[in-house]
């Protein structure tokens, strides 16, 4: 594997990390296994026989779980605490055995781009649960599990073609972001409002006391 195979290796795991770090293992574990790649000595370890049955068991939850209303959020919450720091991990193991700079530039760069991943999801999804049917909930993880499998083979396969793919995914992040937090201060707002019964102060009592100041 030259430089641009490890680059791509290496953010292609951070990037999948946030959107479904189980899927993302068991893929490379199942690839590396069967000889299908060649990963590098420190991701063998995902080729495991107890790495790959615990991935794939917990993407089997997930599966159900990310299609689910308002439990595919609550599951996104508690895997803020699992998806950016294994993926940090995985993006450090990718560069192979290099100098410590390189793997701790590998470990920051890749926890920062499976945090971005991470936060586009779980806060796309917050919108989407807005809606009343959970057809758009199942649209959303399917297409979410596909472009795991085919950014993780592009990254193995077509390094340079992912790296183009990841530019534009990055590009498309930041224009994203600040709309999604502005739907999910939208979506808080409407909900304490609804909460509290939506009760204000009326105007004409604020119009009254203007006009006692005033004489």
């Amino acid at each position: 594997m030259d430089t641009v195979h490890y680059i791509a290796l290496s953010m292609g795991v951070a990037w999948a990390s946030g959107i479904n770090l189980y899927a993302a293992v068991f893929m490379l574990g199942y690839l590396g296994g069967t000889g299908n790649i060649d990963l590098p000595p420190e991701m063998m370890v995902v080729t495991d026989p107890l790495v790959m049955t615990a991935a794939g068991l917990m993407y089997c939850v997930e599966f159900f779980a990310d299609k689910t209303p308002g439990v595919d959020t609550a599951w996104d919450s508690l895997h803020t605490f699992i998806r950016i720091p294994l993926g940090a991990v995985l993006a450090m193991s990718a560069v192979g055995d290099t100098t410590p700079a390189v793997e701790l530039a590998a470990f920051l760069v890749g926890g920062s781009l499976t945090a971005a991943t991470h936060a586009t999801k779980a806060g796309s999804r917050v919108i989407i649960n807005t809606s009343p049917e959970p057809v758009s909930n199942w649209v959303a993880s399917l297409g979410e599990d596909f472009l795991v499998i085919v950014g993780i083979w592009t990254a193995l396969t077509h390094p340079l073609v992912f790296l183009v793919f990841l530019v534009v995914f990055i590009i498309l992040m930041v224009w994203m972001l600040p709309k999604i937090w502005h739907g999910i201060k939208r979506i808080i707002s409407t909900l304490r409002d609804f909460i509290k019964g939506n009760k204000k102060e009326p105007l004409p009592a604020l119009d009254s006391s203007i006009e006692t100041q005033s004489k």
